[in-house]
């Protein structure tokens, strides 16, 4: 994702000055007005719209909007109007852009366990809207891209660099602790106002605290290292015991109205039948497989390197960062060969090291493209469809040393074998009543996904790492 040149400009350009923040009372030092910022907002939803596709359930849609109007009638700008949307993506975050607009990610929603928790989780983005940390932090660094950051939210991975525009950026560490801090506190007040218990404020933390142990218990296990990530660079800088974010949940307490609400059932049979991981629609992983039946191909990736699912592309890097290669798909207005697709791309210029070849029946031709920063491109074409691949390095990285991974990613694409439309099917959440005298052992053995099983099984349904349900309890398993 490229932010647009104008959008570009009027954030460095737009003239500096102060204004008294509606939710601290405090005086900023901002950069735009509240219509700038409504503006703003607007031209970065109508990106991100391109770019993330939103979760077709429009049931689940209207409850995540209803829950968190309830909560942002209480903040200190109820005067705008606020969007909530789910985004179709596993992804655990949740993330706002100016103006009002925030994004919870269906990743998410999946380890959450009550109503009082998606209020805590849309509360705290309401919380900084309404303190317009995003304002204030652009205000200090005119370097700041709002939109970069929108991009490195959703996929948890820094700069790539311009490859085919599939997406820019930097990696988000989150608004500092202060800020984090402050966002929960208005939070806290806005879900006390709201009628929850604020106390699902430090229970979100807490989730989000067990998706960090997890991760590093499963790197553990597997001999890998674990980078930094999570939403809002939560874990290093505000965990669950902070005693600051319990004293500002202790403050909003008082505020309660009744006797604070949680919500446990109806949340979870609204998330009931909800995809775990990857959807359908979009592709499916399956270890280092990826399958798509809507555009019936399948590819494979180096044993050690991830993917990001992407709307517009798949990115597959190195460990390290240091090498990526996006793929992107393109409707072809006639009928052209690889090469021929290929020479338009390069203002006729052939590449070098050029070859073409047949690979399961599609044209293919690849090369690189040479210069200071080379890159290995690729192009398979099927029928009225061009798929494009661009390989680039980065840092410390060549392209030599990334170049045959780069090939075995290409050279892996093809179309589905009959037996291989199930695997692109999406694995489902679903709710099991635990019966007496029946274990997590032998429930998580029926769970489907790769990894421990187990571990998953706790972390869903916030037992992690050793927590135990009771006889009757509803619990998320995926199946």
């Amino acid at each position: 994702m490229i932010l647009r040149l104008s959008l570009l400009l009027s954030l460095l350009f737009l003239q500096a000055g102060c204004a008294v923040n509606p939710a601290t009372g405090r005086t900023d030092f901002v950069m735009m007005s509240e219509q700038q910022e409504i503006e703003l907002g607007r031209d970065y939803a109508q990106e991100i719209a391109k770019q993330y596709p939103r979760y077709p359930d429009e049931k689940l849609q209207a409850y995540v909007q209803q829950v968190g109007e309830r909560v942002a009638r209480h903040g200190h700008r109820s005067q705008l109007t606020y969007t909530f949307t789910v985004i179709d993506s596993p992804d655990v975050n949740a993330f706002a852009i100016p103006g009002g607009h925030i994004y919870i990610h269906r990743g998410l929603m999946a380890y959450l366990d009550s109503e009082a928790q998606l209020a805590a989780v849309l509360g705290h983005e309401v919380g900084h809207v309404t303190a317009r940390h995003s304002v204030r932090q652009q205000s200090q660094s005119t370097a700041w891209g709002l939109l970069g950051q929108a991009v490195a939210i959703g996929t948890g991975v820094g700069a790539v660099g311009d490859l085919t525009n599939a997406l820019g950026g930097a990696i988000v560490s989150g608004y500092g602790r202060d800020m984090e801090l402050e966002a929960d506190g208005f939070g806290a007040q806005y879900l006390a106002r709201a009628g929850y218990d604020p106390q699902a404020m430090i229970e979100v933390v807490e989730v989000l605290k067990s998706q960090e142990d997890f991760a590093r218990d499963e790197a553990l296990a597997n001999g890998q290292e674990v980078a930094p990530s999570g939403y809002h660079g939560l874990f290093d800088t505000h965990p669950d015991n902070d005693t600051r974010l319990r004293q500002v949940v202790a403050a909003a307490t008082p505020l309660a109205v009744g006797q604070g609400e949680v919500g446990r059932d109806i949340y979870l049979r609204q998330i009931d039948g909800m995809p775990f991981g990857d959807s359908t629609e979009a592709g499916v992983r399956r270890g280092q497989h990826f399958y798509h039946r809507g555009l019936d191909f399948t590819l494979a990736f180096p044993e050690g390197w991830e993917l990001i699912n992407r709307s517009d592309a798949l990115i597959v890097h190195s460990a390290d960062q240091q090498a990526f290669m996006v793929m992107s798909m393109e409707p072809l207005q006639q009928s052209l060969s690889a090469q021929a697709f290929i020479r338009q791309r390069t203002g006729g210029r052939a590449l070098a090291q050029e070859q073409s070849f047949r690979q399961a029946g599609l044209d293919v031709t690849t090369g690189i493209v040479p210069g200071t920063a080379a890159k290995r491109v690729a192009v398979l074409v099927r029928e009225r469809e061009a798929f494009l691949f661009v390989g680039a390095v980065k840092g410390r990285a060549s392209l030599e040393s990334a170049d045959p991974q780069f090939m075995q990613v290409v050279r892996s694409f093809r179309p589905l074998q009959a037996d291989e439309h199930k695997l692109g099917e999406a694995r489902r959440l679903r709710l099991v009543q635990l019966k007496s005298g029946q274990s997590l052992e032998a429930l998580s053995r029926e769970m489907q996904g790769e990894g421990d099983r187990l571990r998953r099984l706790r972390l869903l349904n916030g037992l992690y790492p050793t927590g135990q349900p009771l006889p009757g309890d509803w619990l998320k398993v995926v199946r």
